[in-house]
């Protein structure tokens, strides 16, 4: 099982972490929590309020109640593991502390734990849901050197693809990559590689010591989704007298395995053995075999890299693992909201977003198929309203693009169309419902004038059974941009 606290620091500054609020903050600011560095402690050195300390540390509380402050991570994502450091905070260390996170409204991560005195207290976490933001709760008051919120980076790609599904860096980090394995870390952390911008200095990269017998140091990353790789960057900036003398990219599709597991079988060679500069950056162009989740950069023999870069474009399938388990990681309430823009059924969403975790697409289908049979009368009708007319000009969104087929239509077309709604309201008491996508305007004229024949009990059947159909199309639009 992954180390939790070998994942990634959510908050880490270097990836846009900030404290951005606290109710106290007397002795000190609420900034120094994320400093990268370890806590230090400068004997003698007083400020007007108190002696100087390297944290944040609140005043000495006299009522009830606890002090706090809250984080927004670099980037969102699933919490495994926090550390909270009370270096240095002796005699006024919090007794105790908790953690809430921020997914639409503030959940329990962590419950009330008791902290010892200048310490590094590594916390597991145990509350798989995607937040924005940690809020820190000391109990009742006193002082915090550091804070690490380590876990599992998982933004939306569908903003960073856009539209068109464009390309873009999969392995860094903020857009949900991460280095997850890699044979010698001596002088400096691997998730260095897949930081944002250029690194500032050696100790901003990965490098590992001088290896003195045969083989090859090397660093696996797993792709933020599974992706056909159109170009590769490894940066040597700063690594001039140790930069490594030549690399190779490999790449693996391993959507199955491990998430923070490195393949062990199944790799292909992406970027042949290339000699590599010092202090420089290296493109590398790339006719990939096909889709990959991860890519292995190796470095002969040894060395320092400062950024590895990996673009590419996700595929159908990339999408639809990633929508997946972001739509696994939204709080119950998000995905309620994420839902029923895929069936106006309240009971539906709700059902839906009970039945997670699914364990892929299909099946979050075959749920969706289950959840909407097993409704009442009333719920379908909820999500029959959800519906504008076919035909009708100011249908927007998903029911514009579903309706395409009717956008070139002659205004006597439109009319009909309009004249067939009316008579159906009149007939059944709600909007003629009809899986729209793909079918031209004289097919959807025939299914209305052929469904007014029926009775009233054949045509809820009918009508919900295109409900279905097209909440089946709109969860996959919902995966993906």
């Amino acid at each position: 099982m992954t180390d939790a606290f070998e994942l990634l620091d959510l908050a880490a500054k270097r990836l846009g972490g900030m404290a951005v609020a606290a109710n106290d903050e007397f002795f000190g600011p609420k900034e120094r929590l994320l400093e990268p560095a370890a806590a230090v402690s400068v004997p003698g050195r007083y400020t007007d309020r108190g002696k100087w300390v390297d944290g944040w540390e609140t005043r000495r509380r006299r009522e009830a109640g606890h002090d706090w402050c809250v984080v927004r991570l670099g980037v969102p994502g699933v919490v495994r593991g926090v550390v909270v450091d009370t270096t240095h905070f002796k005699g006024n260390h919090p007794q105790a502390c908790s953690l809430d996170g921020l997914a639409g409204d503030w959940v329990e991560l962590l419950p009330r734990t008791e902290l010892a005195p200048d310490a590094e207290q590594r916390l597991p976490v145990d509350a798989p849901v995607l937040v924005t933001h940690v809020r820190l709760n000391i109990h009742p008051d006193g002082g915090v050197a550091r804070l690490r919120v380590h876990g599992e980076p998982l933004p939306d790609l569908r903003a960073l693809a856009g539209p068109a599904g464009g390309a873009f860096d999969l392995a860094a980090a903020a857009n949900g990559g991460e280095a997850v394995d890699c044979s010698d870390m001596f002088f400096s952390s691997r998730h260095n590689l897949v930081m944002p911008g250029d690194a500032a200095d050696m100790g901003e990269g990965w490098e590992t010591r001088r290896r003195r017998g045969p083989g090859h140091d090397w660093v696996v990353v797993r792709l933020a989704a599974e992706a056909v790789v159109e170009r590769v960057e490894v940066a040597t900036t700063h690594f001039k007298g140790n930069h490594p003398e030549s690399c190779t990219v490999e790449a693996c599709l391993a959507p199955d395995g491990g998430r923070h597991q490195a393949p062990q079988t199944g790799w292909w060679t992406m970027v042949a053995r290339s000699r590599l500069g010092p202090h420089a950056t290296h493109a590398f162009p790339v006719a990939a075999e096909g889709p990959a989740t991860h890519v292995r950069l190796a470095i002969h023999p040894d060395g320092g890299v400062s950024r590895l870069r990996v673009f590419g474009r996700v595929g159908d399938d990339g999408w639809r693992r990633w929508g997946v388990d972001w739509l696994n990681a939204l709080a119950a309430p998000q995905a309620e909201a994420e839902l029923l823009a895929c069936c106006g059924s309240t009971a539906w969403a709700a059902g839906m977003a009970q039945r997670r975790p699914f364990a892929d697409a299909d099946a979050m289908a075959t749920n969706a198929d289950q959840v909407w049979a097993a409704l009442g009368q009333e719920d379908w009708l909820e999500a029959f309203a959800a519906h504008p007319p076919i035909g009708e000009r100011a249908a927007a969104g998903w029911s514009a693009g579903e309706q395409a087929g009717v956008a070139a239509a002659d205004q006597a077309t439109l009319a009909e169309l309009a004249e067939g709604n009316r008579v159906y309201e009149e007939r059944f008491g709600r909007t003629f419902l009809i899986c729209a996508t793909g079918q031209s305007v004289a097919a959807m004229l025939a299914a209305l004038r052929q469904r007014l024949g029926n009775d009233p009990a054949t045509e809820l059947r009918v009508a919900a059974e295109e409900q279905r159909k097209i909440t089946r199309l709109r969860l996959e639009k919902l995966l993906r941009p």
